[in-house]
C-alpha cells in the first residue's frame, strides 16, 4: 500500500542529496519537499508562513523521514516538523544521507540522529524515539530497494 510521507531534512546543505532519495522511482506520494525558490518564497514571508506550509504538507501523511546529514539535529525546522509529527501521530523514520554526493560530487560527515532527542510512550514506558522508529544508511542498507518496506514497518508501530 502506497503511503503519503513527509520529508524533513536541512534544506541549505541536503537538497540535493534529498533530491537523489526523491527521485529513485519511489511509488509514495511525496511531501514536504520544496525547489529552492519555492523555499525562499516562504521563508521570506516569516515563521508563521513556514509553520502553516508544515501543517499543510503533513495532511494527509502517516510517515515522517527524517533525511540525517551533517547538521540535521541542530535545525529549527527540523525539530519543529519532528514534534508536529509526533503531535498528529505519525510515524517517523530516518535516515542517513550524508554518504550521498551533493551538487559538487563531494559526501559529508555523519551527523547526530535527531531522533535521539524525542521521547515517546510504547507501552506505558517511555522511551527514546531513536530506539521505537529505526534508522538506516540509505546507500548502506540499500535505500532504493527496501525504501518502501521501512515505511510499511514504520507506519505498523505503535506509540503514544
Amino acid at each position: 500500500m502506497a503511503r503519503k510521507v513527509f520529508f524533513s531534512f536541512h534544506y541549505e546543505r541536503d537538497a540535493w542529496r534529498a533530491g537523489q532519495v526523491r527521485n529513485s522511482n519511489i511509488t509514495q506520494e511525496i511531501k514536504g519537499y520544496l525547489d529552492a525558490a519555492e523555499w525562499e518564497e516562504v521563508k521570506k514571508k516569516g515563521d508563521k508562513s513556514i509553520k502553516d506550509w508544515i501543517a499543510e504538507q503533513l495532511k494527509g501523511t502517516s510517515v515522517t523521514v527524517v533525511l540525517i546529514g551533517k547538521e540535521t539535529s541542530n535545525r529549527k525546522w527540523v525539530k519543529y516538523e519532528i514534534e508536529e509529527s509526533l503531535k498528529k501521530g505519525n510515524k517517523l523514520l530516518g535516515i542517513y544521507i550524508h554518504r550521498l554526493k551533493n551538487q559538487k560530487g563531494e559526501k559529508d560527515t555523519r551527523g547526530d540522529n535527531p531522533l535521539d532527542n524525542y521521547y515517546v510512550e510504547v507501552d506505558g514506558k517511555t522511551k527514546k524515539a531513536s530506539n521505537v522508529f529505526k534508522t538506516y544508511f540509505w546507500d548502506l542498507d540499500n535505500g532504493y530497494d527496501n525504501f518502501s518496506d521501512w515505511i510499511e514497518e514504520a507506519a505498523e508501530i505503535s506509540y503514544k
